[in-house]
């Protein structure tokens, strides 16, 4: 490691959670330089919902480079942009009765929240957003302002304005209540507050903690920005893309958003790409150029996420999903009941959270599990949470091995 410390920047993170040097990896499983083989329950924070160096995805990027595709083409129009959209479209929007303009843009989901946000903004002529408590929406200033951790926060330099902070509704003062009373205060002319331009929400906040909110109340989120007039927008950056057992993670839950931002699963094979769906009435409020992105079209990008798409032609890998996230949860209440320290667990599908109540144990765990051969990351107030993100891919042995070395470091840590 010596190397790193020497020359690469002091804001490295994962690298002195796992000190280590990884060389290979396939599916669910990383390899260090001393041979050592670790299970991946991180999944690059969502990014390889497909696994490591995908064989479908593989195949397709190697035949693209060796027919010397277009890697690189900012907006201009080719072949794997023309299949991704055509794909997407038949398989994703179509079913779902969506007819949503795709917008790329830098291939960040923080690019993907700030075009959102120039959006809205130019929509509704407005500039305030709400946005909600332990919510995480990039590191880009615009993006960083719906952000609500401090430690985050604190590295702008800059005031982080145009945002109201409601309660998320699995946090303190959170709930119907807490909509109805913004409700009130904006029918109040004398609150001082006005319409937001928009409300935006994820529907399971991951780097949040893993809490997830309920149907009814996204209904009632959306319902509120309807009845003022601002746009409705979901970040399905990191559970979006079959993380929760369908391909959105609002699939089922009567919602209708305006815009919904994607990224790190689209790109399939852990190439960068971002993208926002947009209604077509709102799209038609940009002019050419206005929001761009030097790597907005990227051809290895386009070529795997075509292969991915083609994963939701059937409901085979959903149901794997579903199936393996009842898996995981059941493991997961297997070890708050053995414990006398009141854990807690949630999630949907697979992003499941374990909530230690204690960062210190969850990065001793951390730690342990580390050691043990597991790849497992803390998120939340505190890092109390250890969130489990495998690859949707997972084999049977690989998760059911992972979930034994995480139960066992709980044990040896408390």
């Amino acid at each position: 490691m010596e190397v790193f410390e020497k020359w690469e920047s002091e804001i490295r993170g994962y690298s002195r959670t796992w000190p280590t040097v990884f060389t290979s990896a396939s599916n669910a499983r990383q390899v260090d330089e001393a041979g050592k083989s670790y299970i991946d329950f991180f999944a690059g924070a969502g990014v390889l919902n497909f696994g490591h160096n995908n064989e479908r995805m593989k195949r397709a990027i190697i035949a693209f480079l060796e027919a010397d595709g277009i890697a690189h083409s900012l907006d201009m129009a080719t072949t794997v942009k023309r299949e991704f959209l055509e794909g997407f479209a038949e398989t994703i929007l179509g079913p779902r009765g969506m007819t949503m303009r795709m917008q790329f843009m830098g291939p960040t989901g923080s690019n993907a929240v700030e075009a959102a946000l120039k959006l809205a903004r130019r929509v509704t002529g407005r500039r305030d957003v709400v946005a909600f408590t332990h919510g995480f929406h990039g590191m880009t200033l615009g993006s960083l302002a719906l952000t609500a951790n401090d430690y985050f926060r604190n590295a702008a330099g800059v005031p982080l304005e145009n945002v109201v902070r409601l309660p998320f509704e699995t946090a303190p003062g959170g709930g119907m209540q807490a909509l109805e009373d913004y409700r009130a205060l904006l029918a109040d002319g004398s609150s001082g507050l006005k319409p937001p331009a928009a409300f935006v929400v994820e529907t399971i906040q991951a780097e949040g903690g893993v809490n997830v909110a309920s149907g009814e109340w996204l209904r009632a989120v959306q319902q509120l920005a309807r009845d003022v007039d601002a746009l409705f927008v979901i970040d399905d950056i990191q559970v979006g893309c079959g993380r929760t057992g369908s391909y959105f993670s609002f699939d089922g839950m009567d919602l209708d958003p305006d815009i919904v931002c994607l990224a790190k699963g689209i790109g399939g094979f852990g190439t960068p790409l971002a993208m926002n769906l947009v209604k077509p009435e709102y799209d038609a409020r940009w002019s050419p150029g206005e929001h761009t992105g030097t790597f907005r079209g990227q051809g290895l990008s386009f070529v795997a996420g075509r292969e991915a798409v083609r994963y939701f032609e059937d409901d085979a890998l959903m149901q794997r999903v579903r199936d393996r996230g009842e898996t995981m949860a059941s493991a997961l209440r297997m070890i708050v009941r053995d414990s006398d320290r009141g854990f807690t667990m949630r999630g949907r599908g697979m992003i499941q959270g374990l909530d230690l109540g204690d960062g210190a144990l969850a990065k001793a765990v951390t730690t342990a599990s580390f050691e043990a051969g597991l790849l497992v990351c803390p998120c939340g107030t505190g890092g109390r949470v250890l969130k489990l993100i495998p690859p949707l891919t997972i084999g049977d042995d690989d998760l059911a091995a992972g979930l034994e070395i995480l139960a066992a470091a709980v044990r040896s840590s408390t």
